[in-house]
């Protein structure tokens, strides 16, 4: 395989709203279901469906409660999703240091 193998990029962290997500949950202890919608710009449904994927897979714990009665939900990277994560961002910083390595002549020969 090849640092630009497309077979590294883990196809459930590759999702727009699920790597933003996994960014503020790496950064973060936890993060409210509101606080996570803010900042990533989704709805309450597309976000409710990427959060259960990644549940799903172990890369995120769900806490639900209530404050004041008013139902309260709360979200933190596990490890697997920590690892993940970082996995991740690792094969892009090689994909994007391969590329700023590749000259046309060792590309392929695109020589004029």
């Amino acid at each position: 395989m090849t640092d630009y193998d497309y077979r590294h990029l883990d196809p459930l962290v590759h999702s727009r709203i699920r790597l933003s997500v996994l960014a503020i949950l790496a950064a973060v202890e936890d993060a409210e279901f509101t606080y996570l919608r803010g900042q990533v710009r989704a709805t309450d449904g597309n976000l409710g469906a990427h959060l259960r994927r990644l549940e799903g897979a172990g890369y995120v714990r769900v806490h639900k409660g209530f404050v004041r009665r008013k139902p309260m939900t709360r979200y933190r990277i596990t490890n697997a999703g920590r690892r993940a994560f970082a996995g991740y961002v690792d094969h892009l910083e090689r994909l994007l240091n391969a590329s700023a390595g590749d000259t046309p002549d060792r590309a392929g020969g695109l020589t004029e």
